[in-house]
């Protein structure tokens, strides 16, 4: 399954890339093909990185979250742009155990 991995950015220590990183390895290792915005090209503004997110967004089965999601303004932008679509949205857990 093709995964957005979607969850906080902003204001959190080295953009929360660690956990997107991890989330990604993980969701690969688990046979998923994944998109994850911590892999897009540096932006200038938070507009063109949600840009660029929504695109990649587009292109995907479904939305595998991080913790912490509900509270960001571009995770949620996501999430609500995916549940529009009719798209799958749950925890990065979640789409582990499924392919367990």
């Amino acid at each position: 399954m093709k995964l957005y991995v979607s969850g906080p950015m902003t204001g959190l220590p080295e953009f929360n890339y660690p956990a997107f990183d991890q989330a990604a390895s993980e969701l690969r290792r688990a046979g998923h093909e994944v998109c994850s915005p911590h892999e897009v090209e540096v932006q200038e503004t938070w507009e063109d990185y949600l840009r660029i997110d929504l695109r990649l967004l587009l292109g995907c089965e479904a939305v595998a979250t991080l913790p912490g999601w509900e509270s960001s303004r571009g995770a949620s932008l996501e999430c609500h742009v995916a549940r529009c679509l009719g798209m799958t949205i749950a925890p990065v857990e979640a789409f582990l155990a499924e392919a367990a």
